[in-house]
């Protein structure tokens, strides 16, 4: 059964700048979805959508089903109970998310004591067990934040996101501060908690060599648009579209002597939300971008079995023998 269901989802800020533009996205509970693109591409604009944190004079439309139930048309008593006990975040940044001043374990008891009606005492052993729960000792509780370190912080967050057992876990960032050892760390105890309580994960990153190692599914953004969906490994080792390509590339393969001394990358970067060009939001800095991108809007299509991509060049790339696939323009 599918646990979250985005259609055509909008957002746009006071100003005018349109930072999610007709979204859809699918996650069903045991699954773990990627959401990846650089700096402004509208990837935590979207996680914050998902559970409407949003300013206040944002404008949303589409819709944001969840367990069948639109978030964007809950009345506000609804939407608190579904925050937490039906879906919670991890946002990036731990420090600046926890309170400087009080014990992680009061932190990780409030939201417990406030949705589940748990007893102080009920709480405080609901944090322990929580605590537990990510790899830290019980007794971590009575610490403060300072007194941990980035990679116990992260886990204190998760813990807080597991507090009212919700359905769905949205991950933003979660591992960015941290170093490789205790990134991977992190990563495998997300994958354990994810399979263990059947949850559903959206996690987001720049980073597609990580969500390709540990999500089953991967969508690309580019300027508020999903522009490359499909399964992570494929996504990530033989992207469809020029983008999803271009990122997948700025990463140095293990084994890859090439792509260590000579990281490629992209120049330029997204576009502004308040002014993105016409027709297909990338062609600006395509490689590959014919005289029609400029003024054709590219919607997503059939790029191979269970996978899809916003390119002209997609229908010819599809069946193009796969080492020709680096160079879509010789398929046009």
């Amino acid at each position: 059964m599918t646990l979250l269901e985005v259609e055509n989802l909008t957002v746009t800020y006071p100003g005018g700048a349109a930072a999610v533009r007709g979204v859809d996205l699918s996650l069903a509970a045991g699954r773990k979805l990627g959401v990846a693109g650089e700096s402004g591409c509208g990837k935590s604009t979207l996680a914050l959508a998902l559970l409407r944190l949003l300013p206040a004079g944002t404008r949303t439309g589409g819709r944001v089903l969840l367990d069948g139930e639109d978030v964007l048309t809950m009345r506000w008593g609804r939407l608190r109970a579904v925050r937490w006990a039906g879906a919670s975040i991890v946002f990036q940044g731990a420090m600046h998310s926890l309170n400087p001043v009080h014990r992680v374990g009061d932190q990780i008891a409030e939201p417990v004591l406030l949705h589940r009606r748990e007893t102080p005492a009920g709480a405080r052993r609901r944090a322990g067990e929580l605590l537990e729960q990510v790899g830290l000792p019980a007794a971590r509780a009575s610490a403060y934040p300072h007194q941990l370190s980035g990679g116990q912080r992260q886990r204190v967050m998760i813990a807080m996101a597991l507090a009212c057992a919700p359905r769905l876990i949205v991950a933003d960032e979660p591992t960015t501060a941290l170093d490789v050892m205790v990134q991977a760390q992190i990563l495998r105890l997300i994958e354990r908690l994810v399979a263990e309580q059947d949850l559903g994960l959206i996690m987001i990153s720049h980073d597609l060599a990580v969500l390709a190692d540990t999500c089953d599914r991967l969508a690309v953004m580019y300027a508020g648009r999903v522009v490359e969906e499909g399964p992570a490994r494929a996504v990530y080792e033989d992207a469809r579209h020029p983008y999803a390509r271009a990122l997948s590339a700025a990463f140095p393969r293990i084994g890859d002597p090439a792509s260590r001394f000579a990281p490629r990358g992209l120049p330029g970067d997204p576009p502004d939300p308040s002014a993105v060009p016409p027709g297909c939001a990338f062609h600006p800095r395509c490689p590959v971008a014919l005289e029609r991108c400029g003024t054709d809007d590219q919607p997503l299509r059939r790029a191979a079995p269970d996978r899809r991509a916003a390119c002209v060049h997609v229908d010819a790339a599809a069946t193009a023998p796969a080492e020709d696939r680096g160079n879509p323009g010789s398929a046009s």
